[in-house]
């Protein structure tokens, strides 16, 4: 959605299919790349360069950040030591601004960012990060990506109080910069990437691939992995929606029809159908599932918990081969689970290696999740702007392509 966003192209030109994908080239399924190199198109802020004389923009946490072509970057990025340990960082550019912002407003809090202790801590600091550049360089575009919706909203559903305790969060978190915004007749355009619905079912289409004989695994001290090498077929799983990688034609239609009968699975495109939505790109798989209504795919692919891999307790977006929501909730089945945090925390203070196996193999407990099409107007994503002339018609549905030309708009001069 971002990457719609930014490039107006929609993901079968930009080619960004999900938050991550199968590399066949390398044969390894690589979600939370950040290269802005993945995303072919031209971008707004390059587009809008080349039309007005002196222009100049920052990203602060929109995705696809590294590499990118914005005269100012923050992003975050762990320190990873040689020892095996990881540590709360970021990526910025110019680097001098790196250490002014750490100076002022402390290391970026990564584990507030993400995982079970994520929480409005990091949107205050994105915040502040861009209250601290537009006073120090005055772009004339900030994208400001604000996370902590999605926090709640997945841990309890959009319906818990705890949604609506977040939202407020978020209203204060970000007045200071809206009222900064204001005071220099800046125009503000917030969007939103797509609404969250209630989670209801976990769907684990790999392990009935598996089941089937379609996806194989390789063991490393009593522990499986995904063998994407070898394996027939696989789901890399998305929310809501599953690509599936098939490997020979000839078992495309046995493989459609065994993920179809899932439950919690409303449809499965083939090539033809994924032009439809226009997520037709090479990245994405042969098959793409996408759940019914409160339904959900995990990445699952063990059928015996003392077999998963040493990860899968583990908050490690980039190890894992798929997303998993669980990883915004301590294991709420462990009772031992708060000791065990408690022995990580010691460890980490003594600088000592450490795990911290403290999420749910089950998805039981996620409450909220997104990715098809909306099914009711409370489910959808918004467009809300502090100049309401730049929406023709704030009635009508604008298509996520859109939002491109509307931040150009923004910066043509008005009669």
């Amino acid at each position: 959605m971002q990457s719609s966003m930014v490039t107006g192209l929609m993901p079968n030109r930009h080619g960004i299919v999900g938050n991550g994908w199968y590399f066949r080239d390398l044969g390894e399924v690589l979600l939370w790349r950040q290269s802005n190199k993945l995303v072919a198109g031209e971008k707004v802020w390059e587009t809008a360069a080349g039309r007005f004389d002196g222009y100049t923009s920052a990203n602060v946490g929109w995705w696809y950040a590294m590499n990118a072509s914005n005269d100012v970057i923050v992003t975050p990025r762990p320190v990873y030591h040689q020892d095996g340990r990881k540590s709360p960082d970021c990526y910025v550019v110019p680097s001098a601004l790196h250490d002014i912002l750490t100076d002022k407003l402390g290391t970026f809090p990564l584990f507030q960012y993400w995982g079970p202790t994520a929480s409005i801590t990091s949107s205050r600091w994105l915040v502040e990060a861009s209250i601290e550049i537009i006073r120090r360089y005055s772009p004339t575009l900030l994208t400001t990506y604000i996370p902590h919706l999605d926090y709640d909203l997945q841990r309890y559903g959009p319906d818990a109080p705890q949604a609506i305790t977040a939202a407020g969060a978020v209203d204060r978190a970000l007045a200071p910069l809206l009222g900064l915004a204001a005071q220099q007749g800046t125009t503000v355009i917030v969007v939103s990437e797509y609404g969250i619905a209630g989670a209801n079912l976990p769907v684990n289409i790999n392990r009935e691939l598996r089941r089937e004989g379609y996806l194989n695994v390789y063991t490393q001290q009593g522990r499986e992995y995904l063998d994407p090498w070898t394996s027939r077929a696989f789901a890399v799983a998305d929310h809501q929606a599953a690509h599936i990688y098939v490997r020979d034609d000839s078992d495309l239609a046995r493989v459609a029809n065994l993920v179809r009968g899932l439950d919690g699975v409303d449809e499965v495109l083939d090539r033809k159908k994924q032009q439809t939505l226009a997520i037709d790109h090479p990245r994405s798989g042969e098959l793409v599932a996408i759940a019914e209504p409160g339904a959900w795919f995990t990445y699952y692919y063990w059928l015996d918990d003392d077999r998963a891999p040493e990860f899968a307790p583990c908050v490690d977006i980039h190890r894992k081969p798929g997303y998993d929501p669980a990883e915004l909730l301590m294991n709420p089945d462990d009772r031992a689970v708060k000791a065990k945090v408690a022995a990580a925390l010691v460890k980490k203070a003594l600088g000592l290696r450490y795990t911290m196996g403290v999420i749910a193999l089950n998805g039981a407990s996620v409450g909220g999740t997104h990715g098809r099409l909306p099914d009711s107007e409370a489910d959808t994503p918004l467009v809300i702007t502090s100049s309401p002339d730049l929406l023709s018609d704030s009635s009508a549905p604008m298509p996520v392509t859109a939002v491109r030309d509307l931040v150009l708009d923004a910066h043509a001069p008005r009669r």
